[in-house]
């Protein structure tokens, strides 16, 4: 019931929200942020698998969104997935989200750990084998996590953390973590603003020259704009993961 009325959103956008385009013979599939919920990954892709079955495309292109670890239980699980088990028949992209930086930057510098361990960096320790303490006081406690953590972390984990892109174009589509600095071209924004922006960019009605699709910023449902859509619904604590497709002019949900 949920999806048929998401969907019912989207066939009703305006004339100049129809304008944009995925590319042709190309069905693009965008998914939220995923933290650390292996259960809900498997299941989109399951459901994402199944759409692509119904009507088939020349091309087929998942692009993931970021924020893949952190919070939820299983982030090693999530990394292992991706570099073990790639979609038969489709292309998929991995963007960075402001979580696999906050951990690579951990690994260069502990001092930035009770930053991330706060913001939902202790399960993700967890999942690679490193206690939430250790015998050590103070600062003291995160250098030796960050030890720990360099020991236990599979060199093609890391490799792959190291290979995640910030931005990706299909068609009038622009995908992004967290969004963009309006009045500024693509190819010159900041990285921090294109893991980290929030209100500068939620609530502009600039218009970007694309439709960008982000996650990053948690909403109850799917959040359409002229100019945007973001897809995070919090899956780390709503159970819902959601998937955007892009089908020519067409936009539907799926979601867990």
């Amino acid at each position: 019931m949920l999806i048929a009325m998401l969907n019912r959103l989207f066939s009703g956008s305006t004339k100049a929200d129809a304008t944009y385009q995925a590319p042709s013979a190309t069905r693009v599939y965008a998914v939220g942020d995923i933290h650390g919920q292996l259960d809900l990954l498997r299941r989109l892709r399951e459901l994402i698998a199944d759409d692509a079955q119904q009507d088939r495309r020349e091309r087929n292109v998942i692009v993931y969104l970021g924020d893949y670890i952190d919070r939820g239980p299983d982030s090693r699980g999530i990394v292992e997935l991706f570099l073990d088990k790639p979609m038969a028949g489709f292309e998929e992209i991995y963007l960075k989200g402001n979580h696999e930086d906050y951990m690579l930057q951990f690994l260069e510098n502990p001092g930035l750990g009770e930053s991330w361990y706060l913001n939902g960096g202790d399960t993700t320790l967890m999942s690679y084998g490193v206690e939430r303490t250790v015998m050590a006081a103070g600062q003291g406690r995160f250098v030796a996590m960050c030890d720990r953590l360099q020991g236990k972390l599979p060199v093609e984990h890391l490799a792959f953390l190291r290979s995640l892109t910030m931005y990706h174009m299909e068609g009038d589509y622009l995908f992004v973590h967290a969004g963009i600095r309006p009045g500024r071209p693509v190819e010159n924004q900041e990285p921090h603003d294109l893991l980290w922006i929030r209100e500068e960019f939620l609530s502009s009605n600039a218009d970007h020259g694309c439709c960008v699709v982000h996650g990053h910023s948690i909403s109850p449902e799917p959040e359409v704009r002229r100019n945007r859509i973001g897809i995070d619904t919090g899956a780390y604590y709503t159970g819902r993961l959601t998937g955007l497709v892009l089908d020519g002019a067409e936009r539907r949900i799926l979601q867990t």
